[in-house]
């Protein structure tokens, strides 16, 4: 909860009373102005306590980065008092360029811990709560918290996982309609390079992020078995380092003994991943391997420049700001922003998928195989379809109870890798249905039926 006890400067929002002591043309049909007795939406946005049980707003930023950075310090200067910012990673000396809340000093420290610190002290009042740890780590409870949800991410798996855990969060009636009062709005953000996109998310309501997946080009992956034995490229070795050797070395423990997860910002675990991956691109000669490759591989980089994340970072503050006080309409749904020559934008509207994997009533999907491809081959087409995109899926037959692949536990994934060179037709007939997860979707099974060729 916000602190009320600090003393605000005169005027530091009359920004804000601009917009919510009066109405205007472009104000929501839901909204209505604050007056000195009932500033409900000033207290909504602050979230404060009050003897009229007003709500009080409570919104969380997932990632604090290059986007994150600008939409923690937009949200706190736009009034937002009660925000919780959740990042695994930690700084790195190349974040200082952009990523504005970090110092040199700062570096090796967890993102989101520096970055609550640095606006709480800068901006009185505002109570900014750090995670340090995956999205992953958050149960249902947990996002159900919050009014909002803002996606400042690099990922698209990551932002996949949260819009399914959104839209599962959602509930219906006995006749099928979505209960409104379940829907948390996600508001998504991405940049590259002098391109970004703002959208909004209702989840059940509108297009959801999966609705859109096939505009996003299939990630470049590598299957087990060509890094684990025929390696031919440099990111194969890389990810020899990174899948197979760390956690059969262990080469890092804690204080305590335990093994470590791989931090790419720590530069012993980098080096140690370029050893053994080039000791790999050696023993095949393979040439490539270098530090910057290797962190560009693992890392998956990609371009960021400070004055795009600027822009889409207050796109989706704005149409956080209209979301809770219905001071305008919001965003219907979707925003492209393109700088690389001028600056253009576009709006439209995205539609629903009638068969989304997460929003949708997906049934199950007919697929033409040859028999004889190896189970290696078809992962690597699921992985590379537009409309699946299933990564690192987990592979069940429940027509005859046969568990075909799960990349994880490592033991597991290890017993069951030798099935990745047999053939489809050695474990399952024609016909029969898998049960595919993939971590990209919390809580949704994909069915695929096989139909041999």
């Amino acid at each position: 909860m916000a602190n009320t006890t600090y003393v605000d400067l005169p005027g530091r929002w009359d920004h804000i009373d601009k917009l919510l002591n009066r109405t205007g043309p472009l104000a929501g049909p839901a909204f209505e102005p604050d007056t000195p007795s009932a500033p409900k939406n000033k207290n909504y946005l602050r979230a404060l306590e009050n003897d009229r049980g007003d709500p009080n707003c409570k919104i969380l930023v997932i990632g604090a980065g290059g986007l994150g950075c600008e939409l923690l310090k937009d949200l706190a200067l736009s009034g937002f008092r009660s925000i919780d910012v959740i990042d695994l990673d930690t700084i790195d000396v190349s974040n200082l360029n952009r990523q504005f809340l970090f110092r040199r000093h700062d570096v090796g420290k967890p993102k989101a811990e520096v970055a609550a610190k640095f606006i709480n002290d800068r901006v009185p009042g505002c109570c900014v709560t750090p995670h340090f740890c995956k999205i992953e780590d958050k149960d249902d409870d947990f996002y159900s918290e919050f009014n909002i949800i803002i996606c400042g991410l690099d990922s698209i798996e990551a932002r996949r996982y949260m819009n399914s855990v959104l839209v599962g969060l959602t509930d219906t009636d006995e006749e099928g309609n979505i209960d409104t009062s379940t829907i948390i709005p996600m508001i998504d953000g991405g940049t590259e390079a002098f391109k970004g996109q703002a959208r909004i998310v209702l989840p059940g309501i509108t297009a959801c992020f999966e609705c859109t997946l096939e505009l996003f080009p299939p990630r470049t992956t590598f299957q087990i078995c060509t890094i684990a034995n025929t390696p031919r490229r440099p990111e194969h070795c890389i990810e020899y380092a990174r899948l197979i050797k760390w956690d059969s070395e262990k080469p890092f423990v804690d204080a305590k003994g335990n093994p470590v997860k791989a931090d790419m910002d720590n530069p012993l675990h980098l080096k140690w991943m370029f050893d053994v991956a080039a000791k790999r691109a050696e023993e095949f000669d393979i040439k490539g391997v270098d530090i910057r490759n290797t962190k560009g591989v693992i890392k998956n980089i990609i371009p960021a420049i400070a004055s795009t994340n600027a822009v889409i970072a207050a796109a989706c503050s704005n149409e956080a700001f209209k979301i809770a006080t219905n001071a305008a309409d919001t965003l219907n749904n979707y925003m492209m922003y393109m700088g690389a020559e001028g600056v253009y934008t576009l709006t439209f509207e995205y539609e629903k998928k009638d068969n989304c994997l997460a929003c949708g009533a997906m049934d199950a999907i007919k697929w033409d195989v040859d028999p004889k491809t190896t189970w290696e081959d078809l992962i690597e087409a699921l992985a590379k379809d537009a409309r699946l995109q299933l990564v690192r899926p987990s592979i069940r037959c429940s027509d005859n109870n046969t568990t075909i692949y799960m990349p994880s536990p490592p033991a597991m994934e290890l017993k069951l890798r030798p099935n990745l060179k047999m053939s489809v037709d050695t474990l399952v007939s024609d016909g029969m249905t898998l049960d595919i997860t993939s971590p990209a979707l919390h809580g949704v099974a994909v069915q695929v039926v096989l139909q041999f060729q």
